[in-house]
């Protein structure tokens, strides 16, 4: 401290900030986190497409909710068209959702084994729920069901 009672420090040329310093390079190959980034922009758009056709055609078009039963539908997976629909809409959801959480546990968890148990408990979720939905959306049968096959003009 001097005499007037201001304090003056020196700052050396070692910690001074300096512009020209090189900056540690990302190991090549390591784009996951910024491909994560551009799938959940990409993911959630296409999602909004997706959703909101799906709520149009579901309830907007014809009678509305009143018409949603099982042959509703059994006559839409018999086409293609809303099986790829629909499938579409499972897969982006889950990989959107669990690339969300994934984010969610690496930022929130702080042990290593807890991040590890987490997040093999959301893969193997996603991958169930995977390839369930799959499996019925693909080997849904309407006529499998006697109950339900005086409803449906296609298994008489």
């Amino acid at each position: 401290m001097s005499i007037t009672g201001s304090t003056t420090r020196s700052v050396s040329a070692s910690s001074a900030p300096t512009l020209d310093a090189p900056r540690a390079k990302a190991p090549k190959g390591s784009n996951f986190e910024l491909n994560s980034w551009l799938f959940m922009r990409g993911s959630g758009i296409l999602l909004i497409v997706l959703v909101f056709g799906h709520l149009f055609v579901n309830l907007m078009v014809g009678e509305g909710i009143h018409r949603i039963d099982f042959a509703f539908v059994a006559g839409k997976w018999a086409n293609p068209f809303w099986q790829v629909w629909d499938l579409a809409m499972l897969w982006l959801a889950q990989l959107h959702g669990a690339n969300g959480l994934r984010t969610i546990i690496n930022d929130y968890t702080t042990k290593d084994t807890s991040r590890f148990v987490l997040k093999t408990l959301l893969y193997f979720s996603v991958l169930v729920v995977l390839a369930l939905g799959t499996l019925v959306i693909f080997t849904f049968d309407p006529c499998a069901d006697p109950t339900q096959a005086a409803k449906l003009a296609a298994c008489q």
